[in-house]
Order: structure tokens, then C-alpha cells, then sequence
């Protein structure tokens, strides 16, 4: 008894017709038939009953085919883990997120442990990042915000304050604290439409004069410490580096952004990807809080 006998036993069971199991398993039927008849030889009972072509099992054949199916389900689970393995020791993950300096971190922290993994990496904007997922051209996607689309799954990593930041030279620099009235008139540097800055800045100041946009948010900061104008950066950029100088200033409205993992939920994840999730819960972890 082989485990092609066995296969071939399953689909045929399963057809309960020996022409579209054949057609199934891409062999002739002849052969087929041959192939079953010498596991019944070797069994010493024969495991369906035979009307012409059409097959049905008898109260053997039923019995067998439990054990077939739960020997054969084994087989693919343990074939599934060493991919699994193998996918976590040399595999490839893709990232997409709004900015590749968010990623610095974590992915040398993940590659510290998992030294043979590759990482593709994409800049995107929500609804790029959305459509990447649905695609199936990224693994996951780390997102200031919730992404639009069907199936999509997501695991909070992080939630912080927004800050304001203005220019060193700036009348607010010395203070800790603005209210959004004073702002009123004052240029803005921000992200175009799409990424999360941009979003909050349309929310809380309607009338903002927009004099710089682009699609890295990191480089607002400089642009900001240049002169340009003011904007709005996550707690973290803080705390990331010291340079290029701003002020930094606490708003008097909930100005918050939830930093979050997102996956397609309905599609098999690599162990790759699966392990760069749970390693990313931990290390967001350390970035918890404001200030």
C-alpha cells in the first residue's frame, strides 16, 4: 500500500465515479481502476460496489476511508508546517507603510533573530496600502489609519498623541501648549490627501493655508525646522532624534493617531509574516505613551 493508492482511493470516494476521478487526478482510467483494485487485493476486501462505471462505497469502503482521510490530512498538515518552516527560516515578507522610517527598527529587530528572512518594502498612502492588500501584493500593511475594503483584518500596535511643530524661530517655540484658534492663518506643511497628517489637519483646522505638500511624511519635520511653515507629527517623532530642531506644542483638542497592523484576512500569511506581527505588538510596546 502506497500513499498514491490512497489518494487515488479519497478522490475516487469522494466522485463515487471512476471517469471524473480519473479526469480529477489526471491519469487514465484504466490505470486507475487497476490502482484500486490492488489496494482491495492487499486489504483483502473490496471497498465499493460496482454499477458499470459508477462506483459506491460499501460499509468497508467507509470505514477505510476515515482512516485514508485522517492519514492523508497528516500528511498535509506536516507538509504545511515544513513550508511554514522553511518560509520563517529563508522567506520573503512584504511591508507596506506611510513612511519607511517607521520600519527602520522593526525590521533590524526582526532580521536580529530571524537572520535569513527577506523584506520587500513599499511607501504608500491608505488607499494605495488597501489596494495592495487586496491584491495580495503585500503581506501587511502598517497604516495611521483604518483601510478601506472588504476582508481586511487588523491588530492595534500603537496609539500616541499628535503633536504640533513649528519652527524653532517660531513666537510658539517657547511654549508647551497652542489652542487651535491661535493657529488660524499660519502656514501649513503637510502630507497630500491619502496619509493620516493630511486627514487630521482638514479635520481640526478647516481653514488651513496648505503651502507645502508631498508624499514623505517624515520630511515635513525638516521642512518645518526650515521655516516653511508648521505641521503635525506623532509623539514618536520626538522621540526618535533630536534633529532638525522644532517646538514642540500639546493642541487643546484630542489630536491622536492609532497605529495599526493590517493583513487580508481571508488569505493564507506566511509564517514570515505571521512572526513579523507578533514581533511587532512587542516591539510598539516600547513606544507606548506620550511625551
Amino acid at each position: 500500500m502506497d500513499l498514491l493508492q490512497l489518494r487515488y482511493f479519497q478522490v475516487v470516494a469522494r466522485h463515487q465515479h471512476v471517469s471524473r476521478a480519473a479526469a480529477e487526478l489526471h491519469v487514465a482510467q484504466p490505470a486507475l481502476s487497476r490502482a484500486i483494485a490492488r489496494l482491495e487485493a492487499e486489504l483483502g476486501v473490496p471497498l465499493f460496489d460496482r454499477r458499470g462505471r459508477r462506483v459506491q462505497l460499501n460499509r468497508f469502503g467507509a470505514m477505510f476511508l476515515t482512516r485514508a482521510d485522517r492519514v492523508l490530512d497528516e500528511l498535509d498538515q506536516g507538509q504545511h508546517e515544513l513550508r511554514d518552516a522553511a518560509g520563517l527560516a529563508q522567506g520573503t515578507v512584504s511591508v507596506a507603510a506611510e513612511t519607511l522610517r517607521t520600519l527602520g527598527g522593526l525590521v533590524a529587530g526582526f532580521l536580529a533573530g530571524h537572520p535569513g528572512v527577506s523584506f520587500r518594502l513599499y511607501q504608500s498612502p491608505a488607499p494605495v496600502m488597501a489596494a495592495q492588500l487586496q491584491a495580495g501584493e503585500v503581506d501587511l500593511g502598517l497604516a495611521s489609519q483604518p483601510l478601506p475594503g472588504p476582508a481586511l483584518a487588523a491588530a492595534e500596535l500603537l496609539s500616541e498623541e499628535v503633536l504640533l511643530a513649528v519652527p524653532p524661530s517660531h513666537p510658539l517655540a517657547r511654549r508647551t501648549r497652542a489652542t487651535v484658534g491661535e493657529l488660524a492663518g499660519e502656514p501649513f506643511v503637510t502630507t497630500r490627501p491619502g496619509y493620516w497628517q493630511r486627514a487630521l489637519v482638514d479635520r481640526l483646522f478647516a481653514d488651513a493655508v496648505i503651502v507645502c505638500e508631498g508624499d514623505e511624511p517624515y520630511a515635513i519635520r525638516g521642512l518645518i525646522s526650515a521655516g516653511v511653515g508648521i505641521g503635525l507629527m506623532p509623539a514618536m517623532a520626538r522621540r526618535l532624534a533630536p534633529d532638525p530642531p522644532v517646538g514642540w506644542l500639546h493642541l487643546d483638542v484630542p489630536c491622536r493617531r492609532t497605529l495599526s497592523l493590517a493583513w487580508r484576512a481571508d488569505a493564507y500569511r506566511p509564517a514570515a509574516a505571521r512572526a513579523l506581527t507578533d514581533f511587532a505588538a512587542g516591539y510598539f510596546r516600547t513606544w507606548r505613551g506620550d511625551g
